[in-house]
């Protein structure tokens, strides 16, 4: 699968706002892509999406609020960055309770929008790292077999090999030949790291 690229994702419903947003983003040398509703956004949503969303609050039909809540809903991880007036900075500070990035006021310079997009973009490289490693902490825990997802569960939960073989009534050899069996099949080296990969993903 190729690499998803980092895009900013501009939405608001004044043309000029979109227009100057563009011509300042593209200008520092990113990828952006503009939407004059909050519809036309959910529409062209995508779960993988890479980068960030400026979303305007105030808009006709579907709010910016509005959308931040549905894509909440659809468990989306994009950073949102929410453009206010004056009057919607208690609307803004309620969605950063509600887990949005960042806010900014207009007018606002664009050292300060830029500034905000570095830090959002910066989060989103955090969640798909984040994403990649526990896809692949959960493609490692599929390959155990039932009895070795057993062993490791006790082993985790702080159990003695001698525990483990009575609890599940079989050889202390078959479960040290079981815990080698995980060790390599979760590419870990220590039982430290072994309790570290599973709290990851669960």
């Amino acid at each position: 699968m190729t690499e998803q690229r980092q895009i900013i994702h501009v939405v608001d419903d004044d043309e000029a706002m979109r227009d100057s947003m563009t011509w300042l983003l593209e200008g520092e040398g990113y990828q952006v892509a503009c939407f004059d509703s909050a519809e036309t956004f959910l529409k062209a949503y995508r779960r993988n999406m890479r980068g960030c969303l400026v979303l305007d609050v105030r808009m006709p039909e579907m709010s910016g609020l509005e959308l931040h809540e549905k894509l909440d809903s659809l468990g989306s991880q994009l950073p949102v960055i929410f453009v206010t007036g004056h009057g919607d900075v208690p609307m803004a500070v309620g969605a950063l309770q509600r887990g949005a990035c960042d806010f900014i006021e207009k007018p606002f310079h664009n050292e300060d929008l830029l500034s905000r997009i570095v830090r959002a973009l910066e989060l989103d490289s955090q969640i798909h790292a984040r994403r990649q490693r526990d896809g692949a902490i959960s493609h490692r825990l599929e390959q155990l077999t039932q009895r070795e997802r057993e062993v490791m569960d006790l082993v985790v939960a702080g159990k003695l090999n001698k525990q483990i073989a009575d609890e599940l009534n079989i050889s202390m050899k078959t479960v040290e030949a079981h815990r080698a069996r995980v060790m390599e099949k979760m590419g870990v080296r220590t039982l430290a790291e072994l309790v570290k990969v599973v709290l990851t993903v669960n």
